[in-house]
């Protein structure tokens, strides 16, 4: 299952347990946010696409640290004035792992640690 969401002017597609990096919200780290503007959602029995945000899904995060990016460089020079500039600067952003995502008509996918269960007969074929 995975859903698009809109947070800090861009869109992020996610899935349960997705860690990714947001323009910085409020939240203490182990504290939980939760997401409403969710633009589509999808799972294995389709994808519901919203108008423009689909009405009554969330997305759940968690909160793992606040923190910095690299930093850019900011370098302006001006030719044949003997001026430069260098600055610098480091973008906070918030450290998010997505918890769950609830939509109504979706479901979540079959866990893949629980494989379908098949009879002893079936799965031993004999080797021509």
């Amino acid at each position: 299952m995975f859903a698009v969401i809109r947070t800090g002017g861009k869109q992020y597609r996610v899935s349960p347990d997705t860690v990714l990096k947001v323009e910085k919200l409020a939240g203490e780290p182990g504290s939980t946010i939760t997401f409403t503007d969710v633009l589509s959602v999808g799972s294995a029995s389709g994808v519901s696409v919203g108008t423009p945000t689909v009405a009554g899904a969330t997305v759940t995060a968690t909160v793992i640290a606040q923190d910095r990016l690299a930093k850019v460089l900011i370098f302006k020079k001006r030719r044949r004035q003997n001026s430069r500039r260098k600055n610098g600067h480091r973008q906070e952003v918030t450290v998010l792992r997505v918890s769950g995502i609830i939509a109504e008509g979706h479901a979540d996918p079959v866990p893949a640690e629980a494989p379908a269960a098949e009879s002893p007969a079936a799965s031993e074929t004999p080797a021509a």
